[in-house]
């Protein structure tokens, strides 16, 4: 009889205590969700920013051999990450899908000029510093003029500052309510075995003997909750590569270690700090106030 009896509280410490490490472990998917933005958000900043194009449309009676040796002289400046040398055919094709092949038929000479596509670096894709390039490129004499879409960089300079400060606010909010809800789930077990601790404290064991145990086991639960947040961010992500391969180009899995990390220190740090605080207030107790409590 008494075997069934500690059979069965074997198990009922068993499915508790892997209820509570699945629990930690969901909490802390989220938490390695919102840490993958937060460390990605400088890249999808940059991935928006440097998909805002200049285009120098050249003189009429620039060349394309001409054209090519100014492409290659930006490509030396700062400010520029790439450039693209679009010639007169490409343009009259492309003209020519928009409009038609009938418009094209009506110029004795082509109308469209050679002209150079400039990628920026992601830090000068800003309004001022967007009217200073252009004026720079427009002072050659071999461009006649350029082309930049200044509201929509306006606009994507003001929507990334907001989308940041709201990323950032759901960050930490995120965070507060894992610690809120992981510290509950910690606080369910070691409640659970507050006679323990006070037989223990009975026979003169001191706070840091009896809370130690305690601190190493709930350590062992953070990390072994961790391990299995990460396990399912890793195949989350592998989904996500499947099914939206574009994503990845925004997205740097070089940045991963650092994600796996913020999961880790945060399950253990967050179980181990709760078992601290709540062992030492259950020492306290008398053996009435642990009736009671």
């Amino acid at each position: 009889m008494q075997k069934k009896e500690n059979r069965a509280m074997r198990r009922r410490v068993a499915g508790a205590w892997i209820s509570s490490v699945i629990s930690i472990a969901l909490v802390l998917l989220l938490v390695g969700i919102g840490a993958m933005l937060l460390v990605n958000a400088r890249s999808v900043s940059d991935w928006f920013k440097e998909n805002v194009r200049i285009s120098a449309i050249m003189k009429d009676e620039v060349d394309e051999p001409e054209a090519n040796l100014y492409r290659l002289d930006l490509e030396k400046l700062p400010f520029v990450k790439e450039t693209r040398l679009i010639t007169r055919d490409e343009g009259i094709e492309e003209l020519s899908r928009m409009l038609g092949p009938d418009f094209i038929q009506v110029f004795e000479t082509s109308p469209v000029p050679v002209s150079i596509d400039i990628t920026l670096d992601a830090a000068y894709v800003h309004p001022d510093s967007l009217k200073k390039i252009t004026a720079r490129l427009e002072g050659s004499p071999l461009v006649g003029e350029t082309v930049c879409q200044t509201s929509v960089v306006e606009t994507l300079t003001r929507n990334l500052t907001k989308i940041s400060a709201v990323l950032g606010t759901l960050i930490l909010l995120l965070l507060f309510i894992s610690y809120v809800l992981i510290g509950n789930m910690v606080r369910i077990n070691v409640f659970n075995r507050r006679f323990t601790i006070h037989t223990m404290q009975m026979t003169g064991a001191t706070r840091s003997y009896i809370r130690a145990p305690f601190l190493w086991g709930s350590a062992f639960q953070g990390l072994f909750a961790s391990l299995l947040a990460i396990m399912m961010l890793l195949g989350g992500l592998f989904v996500l590569r499947s099914e939206f391969a574009a994503l990845f180009e925004v997205f740097s899995l070089d940045l991963l270690l650092k994600v796996m990390a913020i999961v880790m220190v945060s399950g253990v740090l967050i179980c181990t700090v709760t078992t601290y605080f709540v062992v030492n207030r259950l020492v306290g107790f008398s053996k009435d106030e642990l009736y009671a409590y």
